[in-house]
């Protein structure tokens, strides 16, 4: 016996639909900050290899030719770790906006199901409290633990900044 009706199966299929979409969206919107990044950082590396092109032939002793490695070296490793960090808090976000639209669908989830619980409590015949009290003791308490291991999980990597993302 199915206690959905065909509006509420549709209404799921469309909550469902639009929360993919949603998703897509975000991960749309992280791989556009990402081209984004990349083209910046090809442009530069560009700009800077025609510079360092125009160095290298407008040395004018062997002192100078010799030289120029040193003091090319620090701003290309500076430019690596900026790169790296930039591409690090892109996909932090990303991460940390896929964990809260996760959060928040498990949370409707478990409203749905307290509701759905609920209702059947309503309808359920006398006498059957007890087997009543039992399936939600049994559903209850998994929900909740995972309910609190999803939120430590979604904090923790949300807030753990220094580390980078963990993908």
């Amino acid at each position: 016996m199915s206690t959905l009706i065909p509006e509420q199966s549709i209404s799921a299929q469309k909550a469902g639909v639009e929360r993919l979409l949603g998703l897509a969206t975000i991960a749309f919107e992280g791989i556009e900050k990402l081209a984004e990044l990349n083209l910046q950082a090809v442009k530069s590396t560009f700009a800077e290899n025609q510079e360092i092109l125009s160095k290298t032939l407008s040395a004018n002793n062997q002192q100078e030719w010799v030289a120029l490695p040193v003091h090319l070296t620090q701003p290309v490793a500076e430019k690596a770790a900026s790169y790296s960090r930039q591409v690090s808090e892109i996909l932090s976000s990303i991460q940390g906006e896929f964990s809260t639209a996760a959060q928040a669908h498990l949370q409707q989830c478990q409203r749905d199901a307290q509701e759905l619980f609920e209702n059947l409590a309503k309808n359920a015949p006398t006498g059957s409290e007890s087997v009543l009290a039992a399936w939600q003791s049994a559903f209850s308490t998994p929900a909740g633990a995972f309910d609190d291991t999803a939120k430590k999980t979604t904090k923790h990597l949300t807030h753990d900044e220094g580390a980078g993302p963990a993908l």
